[in-house]
């Protein structure tokens, strides 16, 4: 196996948070300027303190971290956590009451909703970008360039044999895949499972896992026959360490890009990215002042963060939505 050199990446990395920084700043600094937050407080922004406590999804986190960063630029005294336990472990910390807001890559299911149910915790589902999930290979593979879903299916589902990539397609190599990917916790992988195998949490288990996307993408890296999945972004800060492979949903061979993702036309591994604010949370200034400003800066920060900005339509719904959890909570 041709081991090539792992890559040392943050859940933010530094060059997009600080091209965050640079690009997105003179667009909201009124906020500083003028003395105003993003719910139009005056000088309240400035006198904001307090800790805002996120956690769940490692696909959302970037997207979460930036707009942290940006919020706390402006509002120096709070202070935003922004962990990654999954989807999964994001909502049994929400569900207990451990945190404020809940980054998902899916929908909340019926059991964490009882959970919450049970702890009297009520929420608001805030869709605040788009994204594509990405099935990359190491940078070496060559011909792996366009799988169809049958593929990804015969490659992934419990109990599959395939180990070697001219399994997949007898035109491929005699090499070696080696397969790495979300664990269990993750939203993106099951959405992954429910999309491809059929049925959500179903997966071949002979897998390298991890919650951290950072380290699927450093174990693809390092493997000649390596190939995984995960959120387009993840592909876009590494790519001249992957390959991004096409996938042929019916349609043809169709690459994920922000255009693709939009439209609809990558199919079928679009999906949308969520956040979860607690009603009771948002009685608390910093949270509200916080999830304000990423509502309303969510088109420019999904750009910066190399996600996929909400359509006209989703970006209503999302104002929409942030109003019936102030209403929730009363304010």
């Amino acid at each position: 196996m041709n081991m090539r050199t792992p890559l040392r990446r943050t859940t933010a990395p530094a060059a997009v948070t600080a091209a965050l920084t640079a690009a997105l700043v003179p667009a909201v600094s009124g906020c500083g300027t003028s003395g105003t937050d993003a719910s139009g407080n005056g000088a309240a922004a400035r006198q904001l303190s307090g800790t805002v406590r996120v956690d769940g999804s490692s696909t959302v986190a970037p997207l979460t971290s930036a707009a942290a960063q940006l919020f706390q630029g402006e509002n120096p005294g709070v202070r935003v956590t922004v962990g990654t336990s999954g989807t999964g472990g994001g909502f049994e910390k929400f569900c207990a009451g451990e945190t404020d807001i809940s980054d998902a890559s899916r929908p909340i299911e019926d059991d964490e909703k009882r959970a919450c149910a049970d702890n009297d915790i009520t929420y608001q589902q805030l869709r605040i970008a788009n994204d594509g999930l990405s099935v990359v290979v190491n940078k070496d593979n060559d011909f792996a360039k366009c799988l169809t879903v049958e593929q990804l299916r015969r490659i992934w589902e419990p109990g599959s044999d395939i180990k070697n990539w001219n399994q997949v397609d007898p035109d491929f190599p005699d090499e070696e895949l080696e397969l790495f990917g979300p664990g269990t916790d993750s939203g993106t992988f099951d959405y992954f499972t429910e999309t491809i195998n059929g049925e959500e949490g179903a997966s071949r288990t002979d897998y390298s896992p991890s919650e951290d996307d950072n380290v699927v993408v450093q174990g693809i890296a390092g493997s000649r026959g390596g190939m995984g999945y995960f959120g387009l972004s993840y592909y876009e800060e590494n790519k001249d360490e992957l390959n991004v492979v096409k996938i042929d949903g019916g349609d043809g061979c169709v690459e994920p890009t922000a255009q693709t993702v939009q439209n609809g036309t990558y199919k079928p591994l679009s999906r949308p990215l969520f956040i979860y604010p607690k009603a009771s949370s948002m009685a608390k200034p910093e949270v509200e002042a916080f999830v304000d400003y990423y509502v309303e800066n969510n088109a420019e920060i999904a750009e910066k963060a190399l996600f996929v900005p909400l359509n006209p339509q989703q970006n209503t719904q999302l104002k929409d939505d942030l109003q019936r959890l102030k209403e929730q909570q009363g304010s």
